[in-house]
């Protein structure tokens, strides 16, 4: 793992079109409740079967509630074997909780409620 980063740098690469995968490890039904714009789920407890998925990413920034459980995911991200080296894996610091921004639900809507 390289670092945390704040949700408002996460904010940033959102609104500039940044390549970069928004990895959201919380379970789906709280995904579906309202997520960062762009981000993809996969649950934390399905990543270690979908971590290949993520073998083409520059970088990924993992998101989870509070911001520990991110940690742990990001970790098992960059510990991949089939994650290049200069991948830059990160964790949101403070978590969805620490979130100011809109988020996006899965009809497409704006939410305030990320769990």
């Amino acid at each position: 793992m390289d670092a945390e980063i704040s949700t408002d740098d996460v904010h940033e690469l959102v609104e500039s079109d940044e390549d970069v995968r928004i990895v959201d490890i919380r379970p789906e039904s709280q995904f579906d409740g309202g997520h960062i714009p762009g981000s993809e789920n996969i649950p934390f407890h399905a990543l270690p079967q979908r971590v290949s998925e993520l073998e083409d990413a520059e970088r990924v920034v993992t998101v989870c509630p509070l911001g520990k459980s991110s940690v742990q995911a990001a970790r098992l991200i960059d510990s991949y074997e089939g994650i290049p080296e200069n991948t830059r894996v990160e964790s949101m610091a403070g978590g969805l909780n620490d979130w100011e921004h809109d988020l996006e639900s899965a009809e497409g809507a704006e939410s305030d409620a990320p769990f």
